[in-house]
């Protein structure tokens, strides 16, 4: 199964080029743990949650080591994925990240959410986390190799929306205005 947009394979290198310039650093550490008060709500409709969503669900506030998103996409096989790149020193991020908490939980039972905290710091990322808490894991990406395999990483935030066959359907770069803005985006291209 192909996780990288068809289009986009030309692109890889100068994408992770480009987002290695942006701002951030990481001190590399294993980042398994919750982000400090971070807290993991529960599923809104526990009953009939599918059992990849709701576990995805289970480690809301984490960020997951370096190299994950691979693992990650793949026990989502079979469900569409929203995947929400950003960053502690993105402004754009901040302001849309609630949009995302509230998405998650009106289609926690046919959607999954994965953030991506790229480069960045894992004190400052986890610090953020714990001001605006999701109900959704996030994987570190230092080096922006994660989201450059699915087409992001050269705006903060980018958005990237992978179908149920575990394809890159659309790349949105850039941060979404309102709420009502992405969800446009997850019935287009996830629920249509």
């Amino acid at each position: 199964m192909s996780r990288s947009p068809k289009w986009t394979m030309g692109l890889a290198l100068p994408v992770a080029a480009l987002a290695l310039a942006a701002c951030g650093s990481s001190d590399g550490g294993d980042v398994a743990a919750p982000a400090q008060g971070a807290q993991s709500a529960p599923p809104p409709k526990e009953k009939g949650v599918p059992k990849a969503l709701a576990a995805n669900r289970a480690e809301a506030g984490r960020i997951l080591d370096e190299g994950s998103l691979d693992a990650k996409l793949a026990e989502l096989e079979g469900h569409p994925v929203v995947v929400n790149q950003w960053a502690s020193w993105c402004e754009p991020c901040r302001a849309e990240f609630p949009y995302f908490g509230d998405s998650a939980d009106l289609h926690a039972d046919e959607v999954a959410f994965v953030g991506i905290d790229m480069q960045d710091d894992l004190g400052a990322a986890e610090q953020f986390l714990a001001e605006l808490p999701v109900p959704y894991p996030h994987v570190f990406d230092p080096s922006a190799a994660a989201i450059a395999s699915l087409g992001g990483g050269v705006v903060s935030p980018t958005t990237v929306f992978i179908d149920e066959q575990g394809e890159v359907v659309n790349v949105f770069q850039g941060a979404y205005a309102n709420r009502e803005q992405l969800e446009q985006d997850i019935e287009r291209h996830l629920l249509n």
